[in-house]
């Protein structure tokens, strides 16, 4: 191949990884490099010191030389000089070691293959550069504004250990947990602490638009670029992975992501909205990459950790809210932090926009709705057991007792079916609702269940016969 050819091929690789990462980025690492030639399979380009070449070298080598094997269909080597004078270093360079007696003075070069990417054997200066908001996450959702408790410790703790040592120990990092209940806001938090305190690539993204851009490259035969995007990113959080049921395609290029970045110390975080072991239509080897995650699961805020919630975000939003008041919503809206938030935020706007200050009677006025369908809410494994005890001539209390006679035991299992089906309560949740039973005795009655729907017209018809006295008997509740 001419040496214009091999340009060409430069040219060509830039710009296609301009696309893939942004100008920011792109701007940041790629505006100093200059091409100088090319030997024998192989590219040589000028970079201003050995920091720029060495972060080259282990965050961008691999999409370099991926992109210049795809446009000229074979393999060329990288060759990088370090040229001083070149221009502005994007960093603080290390010391350059003199090569075969030659002192590095004004203009030395030090030439350095690397057909292989490469650890970094030295400390690299530390950097705080001052960045603006990452693009694909919320500047609010930062660990201070996270309130932790009983209900969220493990999954807050591990998450804070993630991002000071990301790629470590905790690797890969799940959180799973009802609607509501802060998983974005702390699966972003890592992000943002990694973003803001190191120069790692953060990929943030809900599970929704990475079947999007999975499906675009499909069709525009772009599928090099979108696995270059993927696969070479230091941290890869991904929001809403029960998304991918049912999906084989997307779950195949998940499952050599997922490994690729394992294999390179990357580390990956997802949030789910059930446990793993309740996740349909999943291939075997995805979910036992999901099975190896760390898992962390987050449950509904008890009393104190919701009064905690309404008075810090009352406190960073200035709005003055009397004690009485944050006592009524905590002890009335409890399923998750979510309706809390908006029931407070309902009553800050009232405030604003009226210019009166709250008390209780406002606050009962304005949030009369959202208290009568939150108890509502809470009460609906109640009216499941009342309906489904009444319809086998039993008692609530049968279904949430000990007794294990298979005239209990099956509507038992068909309470447990109809109120996951019905509701947001995880298996925990239910398991506790009915006599404190633990998540995999629920998980096993709601298989039971399934399995039986599949041959069994008849108890297809009983469960939607109940379901709709369910609803009925809650509106009247």
């Amino acid at each position: 191949m001419a040496d214009m050819d091999y340009e060409g091929c430069w040219n060509a690789t830039l710009n296609r990884l301009r696309t893939d990462l942004g100008e920011e980025e792109f701007g940041g690492w790629f505006s100093d490099l200059k091409y100088l030639g090319a030997g024998e399979n192989c590219v040589i380009i000028g970079v201003p010191s050995t920091f720029h070449r060495d972060k080259m070298k282990s965050r961008y080598q691999n999409a370099i030389k991926a992109g210049l094997k795809e446009i000229a269909g074979g393999e060329i080597a990288l060759e990088f000089e370090i040229t001083s004078g070149m221009g502005a270093e994007t960093g603080p360079a290390a010391p350059q070691p003199a090569t075969n007696g030659s002192a590095a003075g004004a203009g030395a070069v030090h030439r350095e293959k690397s057909p292989v990417p490469e650890e970094n054997t030295g400390p690299i200066p530390a950097i705080k550069p001052q960045k603006g908001k990452h693009p694909q996450m919320r500047d609010d959702y930062i660990f201070e504004k996270y309130i932790i408790g009983g209900n969220n410790n493990f999954a807050a703790n591990a998450a804070i250990a993630i991002s000071r040592n990301p790629g470590t120990a905790y690797n890969p990092f799940l959180i799973f947990g009802g609607v509501g209940l802060g998983k974005t806001h702390l699966m972003q938090a890592i992000g943002n602490y990694i973003y803001e305190n190191s120069e790692n690539k953060v990929i943030c993204i809900t599970s929704e638009n990475f079947l999007n851009e999975y499906l675009q490259a499909l069709s525009e035969a772009k599928m090099n670029v979108f696995k270059n995007r993927y696969r070479y990113t230091d941290v890869l959080l991904i929001d809403d992975i029960q998304f991918f049921q049912d999906k084989p395609g997307v779950q195949e290029e998940l499952f050599h992501t997922f490994n690729t970045l394992l294999d390179a110390k990357k580390q990956l975080v997802f949030t789910c909205d059930r446990p793993v072991s309740e996740l349909k239509k999943f291939s075997e080897r995805l979910m036992s990459r999901f099975e190896q995650c760390l898992k962390a699961d987050l449950q509904p805020p008890r009393y104190e950790e919701r009064r905690a919630i309404l008075k810090s975000t009352a406190e960073n939003r200035g709005a003055s809210i009397p004690d009485e008041v944050i006592d009524l919503v905590s002890k009335n809206i409890s399923s998750n932090v979510r309706d809390l938030i908006s029931a407070l935020n309902t009553l800050i706007a009232y405030s604003e926009l009226m210019g009166q200050s709250i008390n209780m009677e406002i606050a009962q006025q304005r949030l009369r709705d959202m208290l009568v369908s939150s108890r509502q809410a809470n009460l609906s494994i109640e009216n499941i057991t009342r309906v489904v005890a009444e319809y086998y001539n039993l008692t609530p209390n049968d279904l949430k007792g000990k007794k294990k006679t298979q005239n209990i035991v099956y509507p038992r299992q068909i309470s447990m079916y109809i109120a996951r089906e019905m509701t947001d309560y995880s298996t925990t949740e239910i398991g506790q609702a009915f006599g404190g039973r633990d998540h995999t005795t629920v998980m096993h009655s709601i298989e039971k269940i399934r399995v039986l729907l599949i041959t069994d017209p008849a108890l297809d018809s009983t469960i939607e016969s109940l379901k709709r006295s369910i609803k009925e008997f809650s509106a009247k509740s």
